[in-house]
């Protein structure tokens, strides 16, 4: 693990998403919602990455939202698999917690990127 706290918190997300996704198919069968939070629980750090090594403070920026965009669509993907009961309340909470993290410090990212681009 690096010095950068956002990618370092994205990265350990998606490895948490990366073994849901496997609990998911083998142990409740599930295919179709578990392929949506691989997709948008991993893009969280892909993203991250990315606007770290960046061309421009703009594309930095860019980045970071489209991250933030990916969180909030993971944030959906576990209240509907805790809601359907393919995850348990203590699984969805220990999720909601890391995410809810990303969550606050992609946003303040954004808008502190925001603000510097002004």
């Amino acid at each position: 693990m690096g010095n950068n706290v956002i990618a370092d918190k994205s990265f350990l997300f998606a490895i948490r998403i990366v073994n849901l996704h496997k609990y998911l198919v083998s142990q409740k069968q599930e295919y179709v919602l578990s392929k949506q939070i691989l997709r948008c629980g991993t893009s969280i750090g892909a993203n991250v990455a990315e606007g770290v090594r960046g061309q421009s403070k703009a594309d930095f920026a860019s980045k970071m939202a489209i991250a933030l965009k990916e969180a909030s669509e993971t944030d959906y993907w576990l209240k509907l698999l805790c809601a359907t009961d393919y995850i348990t309340q203590d699984q969805c909470d220990s999720l909601q917690a890391d995410l809810a993290e990303l969550l606050g410090l992609l946003t303040s990212i954004c808008k502190t990127a925001t603000s510097n681009s002004k």
